[in-house]
């Protein structure tokens, strides 16, 4: 029994030596720019962007019409790159408990109704609002392509995201190594 203190070892410390060493480096994850859900998120920030960048070079204050034109295509361009960004970091693995596939759907589908309603707005108020050749003409009118656009990428979206939701070609194992991500 006396020899018993020399062969065990005992190692103390403190709460406060391993505070914030569990932190981990936030590493994008390249998989999921090159999965189809990623590349269409990029599509749609780079068409997003170019809508309300072309309406806003033009004095879209004074038509009522692009400000609805305005006002979707940034909000849904910022939520977008919120979703994004949780996507890329896998953020939306720590918040396991949101149903992320349900909400991209009901996002993807919102998004669609009002590009929707954003392009047609953007394509009736070109002619009226503008003469034909002029810049603010070329621009609105280029802000009208690119919603069209735009709104295929998030109908795209809206179709994947709705698969995805209702587990359509894969199995449970499958969507879990995959990251959440189609």
């Amino acid at each position: 029994m006396a020899e018993f203190p020399s062969k065990v070892s005992t190692r103390t410390s403190s709460p406060a030596q391993g505070a914030g060493t569990s932190v981990s480096a936030l590493r994008p994850d390249l998989g999921f720019v090159r999965s189809i859900l990623g590349m269409l998120m990029l599509l749609q920030l780079v068409l997003g962007l170019l809508v309300w960048a072309l309406i806003a070079d033009t004095p879209y204050h004074l038509y009522p019409a692009y400000g609805w034109v305005m006002f979707v295509a940034v909000l849904l361009w910022l939520v977008t790159i919120v979703f994004f960004v949780l996507y890329l970091f896998q953020l939306h693995m720590k918040w396991y408990m949101v149903p992320w596939p349900l909400v991209l759907m009901i996002f993807n589908m919102g998004a669609t109704v009002l590009y929707i309603t954003a392009f047609i707005t953007c394509s009736a108020s070109v002619e009226q609002t503008s003469l034909k050749g002029t810049r603010p003409y070329n621009q609105r009118a280029a802000a009208s392509f690119f919603a069209c656009l735009v709104m295929i990428a998030y109908g795209v979206s809206a179709f994947f995201s709705f698969q995805a939701w209702r587990g359509v070609g894969n199995n449970a194992a499958t969507s879990q190594m995959a990251g959440g991500y189609a």
